[in-house]
């Protein structure tokens, strides 16, 4: 089930952990610069250790967590949430995340003046 020496890949490891929903999609992270052990930005195969922090960006959320054990396969949730120490910060509440913009159901095709305002107010368009 669980191996507790050694290394294993850093892909592998948060698939494994149940950071990410796919290996592919932890492997696409670190590709993409979206991983760093130890402060650095790490490639997919590259060997993590118990005693490493991780930092990882997924899913609009920010995960800093300790790797506390190795393990080689996909585990359980609750075996996996005892493989490291969460030093996350909270996600925000829900009020906070509520979205920018929404239109009423039925409004019609937003105008281009509409389109404006909400690229505007989600922070895209020009002030």
């Amino acid at each position: 089930m669980a191996a507790d020496e050694g290394t294993v890949r850093i892909d592998s490891w948060i698939w494994s952990v149940r950071l990410t929903k796919t290996r592919s999609m932890a492997a696409s992270a670190c590709r993409a610069g979206h991983v760093r052990v130890n402060g650095e930005r790490v490639k997919p195969a590259h060997a993590v250790r118990a005693g490493d922090e991780v930092r990882l960006r997924h899913a609009g959320r920010d995960w800093i967590v300790e790797v506390s054990r190795i393990v080689r396969k996909r585990v359980g949730a609750p075996v996996a949430a005892e493989c490291y120490i969460d030093k996350s910060p909270p996600p925000p509440p829900r009020e906070e995340i509520a979205a920018v913009g929404d239109r009423d159901r039925g409004a019609g095709r937003p105008t281009k003046r509409d389109r404006r305002e909400l690229e505007r107010l989600r922070g895209r368009g020009a002030p």
